[in-house]
């Protein structure tokens, strides 16, 4: 090998050593580079016995030089490399990619549009936690557009709007706008009107059965050629409310020998005889079919970017024909897959929930043991770990699944540090205490923040333990914040031992609670109802207040039940919480 080719070889070693080392913040790795180095260089391959050598003394000297005199280097070396390095990594900040062709316009416009049936389940968080993110990025703007259209099918739920604007402003978004499809309708008759003039659409009497009949095989409508005055008559026949449920349709004209059946001449609006249950509604009986409404609505609102499940492809599809018709510009589409969630047993629907709640199987869409945001706000998790665990997610077209546990660990992060401890003992055991343990433990509030002080809970005459943490005879016990004890004859013996015996490994460290003084409580949980007992300051918190019962979990303060006494004067009054995860 030539002195000139030497000097090349180390030169593009170097470059690539360089790649390498600021791309992954770390030294260069001769096995990585020697593909790309060799690949761009395919002259070398000749020489491929020398090349590993002259590379690796040149990989040595760039391995000790600072990450900061590398990057410089690789900017004198190959600036345009390490642009698109930095781009690599600025996209990698983002779980989410780039939306397409964001840039084309002047203000990225999204909209997320529930359909107002019963409050949100987990999986709905979804659309508003990326539209919401995208329009942190973008500087965008997203409005909130009730697709309220089918007042029988889908029947809308009156308390299900407001419900959902709740749910969003827990989730941390707040809409630049709110629609409601159900006030727009003489918006969307106008543009069926127009439509018609132009011959995109016509009335049809056909039963579902004789349509798709014809639609399989390719055959027009016998009412596809009527003039537009007749079209329009019928239409507007339609909106008065002269035709029964089934009677009459109106379609937008496609392709009827279309590749795809759904897209053959497709219904935009047909009658429905239940009343809408707004009443602003409720006089209406020709109604828009979503494909129709939404389609109008994105542009009529200039909507940018649209995100929908990969099962509404065809949704985009039938709109291009009016879109077509029209002459507007559709927007860019993202389709993603179906969120998938463990840990519940009841099915992730809004109609199986309601359901449920109408069985008396749940007691509400914020039991916990529904898959609803009303569940998991009441159970003491922010909106934000749910927003977090959804952006992870991505935008992938196939179905993904959503491990509760992702979302336990992001609100972990999240509240661990305001959360102060507290003893709860389930379903404890009554043991007596001895040895003239002290009067008082004082455990801290919490163990990371000395400030905040200690718990003062008295000790009493015995304690409740749980019935795994009950100790076997003789053996020694570490009850949290007050000491050692060990078990004789049935009694728990304070034997005054320091905190070295738990050091040791030969104590194990236990939750206790007084049990003169202890507070009842009942832990509502994704299983079921927990009863236990808390100490006595756990009656004193507020509602709303999170803490974590130490070795049990997070929970919230829902609520503390009327005080009231037994036969003997003892208090009965009930602390409600709410388990939110370990």
């Amino acid at each position: 090998m030539d002195d000139e080719l030497r000097e090349r070889v180390e030169r593009e070693a170097e470059k690539h050593a360089l790649l390498n080392a600021v791309k992954h913040e770390s030294d260069a790795d001769v096995g990585a580079i020697m593909g790309p180095l060799m690949g761009d260089n395919p002259d070398f391959r000749q020489h491929g016995d020398e090349i590993p050598g002259i590379a690796g003394g040149v990989i040595g000297r760039v391995n000790d030089l600072p990450y900061e005199e590398k990057r410089e280097r690789l900017e004198d070396l190959a600036p345009e490399e390490l642009a698109e390095i930095e781009a690599e990594d600025e996209e990698d900040e983002h779980d989410l990619p780039d939306l397409p062709n964001a840039d084309d316009y002047d203000e990225v416009r999204m909209r997320c549009a529930p359909n107002p049936n019963g409050p949100w389940h987990v999986g709905h968080a979804r659309m508003p936690a990326v539209i919401g993110s995208y329009k942190d990025r973008y500087d965008g703007w997203f409005c909130v557009r009730f697709d309220d259209t089918d007042p029988e099918t889908k029947r809308p739920d009156l308390d299900a709007y407001d419900a959902i604007l709740e749910d969003l402003d827990y989730l941390g978004f707040e809409p630049d706008a709110i629609y409601r499809a159900s006030d727009r309708l003489e918006i969307y008759y106008e543009h069926a009107r127009e439509l018609i003039e132009m011959g995109g659409a016509y009335t049809c009497s056909c039963s579902g059965e004789e349509f798709s009949e014809l639609k399989n095989n390719g055959e027009p409508c016998p009412h596809r050629d009527k003039d537009a005055e007749t079209v329009r008559s019928e239409f507007e026949d339609m909106i008065a409310g002269d035709y029964e449920s089934g009677e009459m349709v109106l379609r937008v004209k496609t392709d009827i020998e279309h590749k795809n059946p759904a897209l053959r001449d497709w219904v935009a609006f047909r009658m429905i005889d239940t009343p809408h249950p707004r009443e602003e509604a409720s006089e209406y009986r020709c109604w828009p079919m979503l494909d129709f409404q939404s389609g109008v609505d994105d542009h009529l609102l200039e909507i940018t970017h649209i995100i929908r499940g990969i099962d509404l492809q065809d949704s985009a599809k039938r709109q291009q024909f009016v879109y077509d018709y029209f002459g507007w510009e559709y927007p860019e589409v993202v389709h993603w897959g179906h969120v998938q969630l463990d840990a519940y047993d009841v099915k992730m629907s809004t109609s199986t929930i309601s359901e449920l709640i109408d069985q008396g199987e749940l007691d509400g869409w914020d039991d916990p043991r529904a898959p609803t945001l009303k569940s998991l706000r009441r159970r003491g998790i922010r909106g934000e770990a749910i927003v977090e665990s959804m952006i992870g997610l991505g935008t992938s077209t196939t179905d993904v699944d959503l491990a509760m546990s992702t979302v336990y660990a992001n609100n972990r992060e999240l509240i661990d540090d305001e959360a102060d401890r507290r003893f709860l003992v389930r379903e404890g055991n009554q043991v007596p205490l001895g040895g003239s343990p002290p009067d008082e433990a004082t455990p801290p509030l919490h163990p990371d923040h000395e400030e905040r002080g200690v718990r003062e809970i008295p000790v009493g005459d015995s304690v409740m333990l749980e019935p795994e943490d009950v100790p076997r005879r003789e053996e020694r016990v570490w009850l949290k914040g007050l000491g050692c004890f060990q078990f004789t004859r049935d009694v728990l013996q304070y034997t005054g031992e320091d905190l070295e015996v738990v050091r040791e490994g030969d104590v194990d460290v236990v939750h206790w609670v007084p049990a003169d003084e202890r507070v009842p409580v009942r832990m509502r949980t994704m299983e079921g109802d927990v009863r236990g007992h808390a100490e006595p300051g756990v009656a004193d918190l507020e509602a709303g207040e999170l803490v974590q019962f130490e070795r049990v979990g997070f929970a919230r303060i829902d609520r503390h039940e009327d005080d009231s006494a037994d036969e003997d004067g003892a208090d009965t009054g009930e602390t409600v919480v709410y388990y939110a995860h370990p």
